[in-house]
């Protein structure tokens, strides 16, 4: 088990917070995901890594695996210039993630506090959600309340995103 995986286990652990851990081929995708079967036992949700166009600001957004997401109606919910996707370097450096691993987690490795969470806030509906543990050869299916707690007791900000349904 590699350092930040264990990093994730013992916060859920230290916070006496339920989850079942799934071992599983590395997975980069959601389609990789679900050709390993593990949409069919929740939901997984997708994960962008973006930052706004100074390169200031940078925002992990979580949405279901499903929604199609239009980065101009992001932007304007989270109220900043464009978007665009966050670099590989940058990720390593807000989340200490390499892309296929990125996820919640991931700001148990943002020691500044400086990533932006925004969640679909259909997710919050769900009894359990799929995350990687800063790894991607593994889920953690967790309570999507206590993981809202990890990032909230972390000091990362995290907010809700609501899509009108047509």
């Amino acid at each position: 088990m590699n350092d930040k995986r264990q990093a994730v286990i013992e916060t859920l652990e230290r916070l006496k917070i339920p989850y079942e851990l799934q071992e599983h081929p590395a997975a980069f995708t959601m389609e990789e995901l679900e050709q390993l079967g593990l949409l069919q036992q929740g939901e997984i949700p997708k994960n962008l890594f973006l930052r706004d166009a100074s390169g200031k600001r940078h925002f992990l957004v979580t949405v279901a695996h499903t929604r199609a997401v239009d980065t101009k109606w992001v932007r304007t919910q989270i109220g900043c210039s464009r978007l665009s996707f966050g670099s590989e370097e940058r990720l390593q450096r807000c989340l200490g993630l390499t892309p296929g691993s990125v996820g919640p987690f991931g700001v148990l490795n943002d020691t500044q506090l400086a990533v932006e969470l925004f969640w679909d806030r259909s997710l919050m509906d769900l009894p359990r959600i799929g995350v990687h543990p800063n790894d991607n050869t593994a889920t953690v299916w967790i309570d999507p309340r206590d993981l809202e707690r990890i990032v909230r007791e972390h000091g990362n900000s995290l907010r809700f995103l609501d899509w009108e349904e047509s």
